[in-house]
């Protein structure tokens, strides 16, 4: 397709001494189509002109040659250009586009390796709804990346291995006959944890016994490396149930633990560059000449390991393994310092530029209770198995009262239910706190999930009462030219911008309301036309824009891991 932005920055660049890639970053889209399909700001220029930004615009306005653009023409409006693109061309381009399959063939990320670090629950404890929000926005960046040719590999960097595991063996010591842990592990396992972190509130003899139960696990003892290996077993059995119902996959799933015995080259390496001193019996590393001040503890006084030397010998093997261009964490804003830390230590590890420039943090807010936060040290937290599972039983009820003679009610309930958990977290920019809410959730008028997928389903409707669907051959591009179609295509036309703009800012969100447009321009058009039983020409292009906003939709919500029914 025609790329307007490049053209427009390609004719300035003729004009203004200031290069045609700079220039597409200054392109807007203005809110108001009034305004034209893209503007141009000349404030920028004005202290290197010497001259008011409205003069400037109308200079350029004089000069620019719009012939083979795709511009139909150009207005200044203050100190804005703003551009008009033709409509029979960009109706023609999108529809010969899709016809094509280009938006499916997309090459941006060609030869870049992305590694993106999401969900990691930690093994023995429930995986609650405050892992979901890891889950699914990794699972999206991680499709999205791949739909635009990136080589990604996904790690579910499991949390096994630490302290907690520590506390865990000995609550199982202690207890371990009062509990049924074959039958309900995870529950079991929880009410160990929780036992016995109150205890170590009270006792600190116990919890120094925690401390030295992890140290004994990196030290190879055999008791408990065999409780250890018993607890990840078990773990791994109930998230592959969640991961099942979320369709969650990943490429690695080397957790902590397999990093333990690459923990000690971090420490050399450490050491070697001078930066790795000792502080009250423990060996930090002093950040402040980068300005944190906080120092990155690597080896506790007791010996033993961190968190932060387990994610340095990560950042190791990850670059030489996968050779990342980008390695993402998504995890909570949290967890802020922890990977600040985590970046400026690495630089001292002696890599390349390249894999020390292109780690990023990924901060997403909390999923709160209307009582506030979770937390499972408090029995507090809400599984998200259940969760999951009540979403489906929930979206069932709705169509059973909407549409009780619908087949397959089962499947449509679980793509239903779950695909609106999933859109619910994924609509807002994800550094908000997000309180879940099962009214808004679950709204089919609302501008949830769920609207969405019954807008996908009207698409499949409509095809389905048609005799047959046209080829784009059998279109007349000048029957949809009205407001409402072109509204559409234009947003179609955006498709793989938002991609792009959501791999520049790591923000799903972005593809999300994209989606939510998209619905809405679909049911303008679909309330202002008629499509089956006009005139054979118009109900042909109708037709075909309809099947293709079905499979844009249908495209799209897929990347955010959200089946669509065909039926509601």
């Amino acid at each position: 397709m025609i790329n307007f932005k490049e053209k427009i920055s390609e004719e300035l660049e003729q004009i203004i001494n200031i290069s045609k890639k700079e220039l597409e970053t200054y392109i807007e889209t203005p809110k108001d189509t009034k305004n034209g399909d893209y503007s141009f700001p000349c404030f920028r220029l004005a202290k290197e002109l010497k001259k008011a930004p409205q003069i400037i615009a109308n200079e350029i306005k004089e000069k620019i040659n719009l012939e083979n653009t795709g511009i139909e023409k150009v207005e200044v409006i203050g100190g804005f250009l703003n551009f008009f693109i033709n409509k029979k061309v960009l109706i023609k381009e999108v529809l010969e586009g899709f016809e094509k399959q280009e938006y499916k063939d997309l090459k941006i990320g060609e030869g870049k390796n992305i590694v993106i670090d999401y969900s990691a629950p930690n093994i023995a404890k429930p995986f609650h709804i405050g892992h979901l929000r890891s889950t699914v926005i990794g699972g999206a960046l991680s499709n999205i990346y791949k739909f635009l040719g990136y080589n990604v590999t996904g790690v579910n960097h499991l949390g096994d291995y630490g302290t907690q595991f520590g506390k865990l063996i000995e609550g199982y010591k202690l207890w371990g006959d009062e509990y049924d842990i074959d039958k309900d592990p995870i529950n079991e396992l929880t009410k160990i944890y929780i036992r016995i972190n109150n205890l170590c509130k009270e006792d600190e003899k116990i919890l120094e016994d925690c401390r030295n139960n992890f140290k004994k696990l990196e030290d190879g003892d055999s008791y408990c490396v065999e409780i250890w290996n018993r607890f990840k077993e078990v773990s791994l059995k109930e998230f592959q149930r969640v991961y099942d119902l979320l369709g969650s996959k990943f490429e690695s799933w080397n957790g902590e633990a397999f990093y333990a015995d690459k923990m000690q080259e971090v420490v050399e390496l450490l050491e070697k560059s001078g930066k790795l001193v000792e502080s009250q019996g423990a060996k930090v590393v002093d950040l402040a000449d980068q300005g944190i001040d906080t120092p990155c503890i690597i080896i506790k006084s007791n010996g033993s390991s961190t968190y932060a030397t387990r994610d340095l010998a990560a950042i190791l093997y990850r670059a030489r393994t996968y050779d990342f261009d980008k390695a993402i964490y998504v995890t909570s804003y949290e967890q802020i310092l922890h990977f600040k830390q985590i970046f400026a230590t690495a630089k001292y590890l002696g890599l390349d530029e390249k894999y020390t420039n292109g780690l990023i943090h990924v901060p997403f807010g909390m999923v709160l209770l209307p009582t506030g936060k979770m937390s499972t040290r408090e029995g507090t937290s809400i599984k998200l198995e259940d969760l999951l599972n009540e979403a489906i039983e929930r979206a069932k009820k709705i169509i059973e009262d909407k549409n009780p003679e619908l087949e397959d009610k089962d499947l449509i309930a679980k793509k239903v239910g779950v695909g609106a958990v999933i859109f619910n977290d994924l609509s807002n920019n994800r550094v908000k706190d997000e309180i879940f809410d099962w009214d808004t959730i679950l709204n089919f008028q609302g501008e949830t999930g769920p609207y969405v997928q019954y807008t996908y389903v009207r698409t499949q409707s409509i095809l389905r009462k048609a005799e047959n669907v046209p080829s784009f051959r059998d279109v007349n591009i000048e029957k949809i030219d009205d407001n409402y179609s072109v509204n559409i295509l234009k947003l179609i036309y955006d498709f793989e911008d938002i991609l792009v703009e959501v791999t520049k800012k790591e923000e799903p969100s972005i593809l999300s309301r994209y989606l939510i447009d998209l619905a809405k321009a679909f049911s303008n058009f679909y309330n202002e036309n008629k499509i089956i039983g006009e005139e054979k020409e118009i109900e042909n292009a109708r037709l075909y824009l309809t099947k293709v906003v079905g499979e844009i939709l249908k495209t799209g919500a897929s990347l955010l891991g959200i089946e669509m029914p065909n039926k509601m």
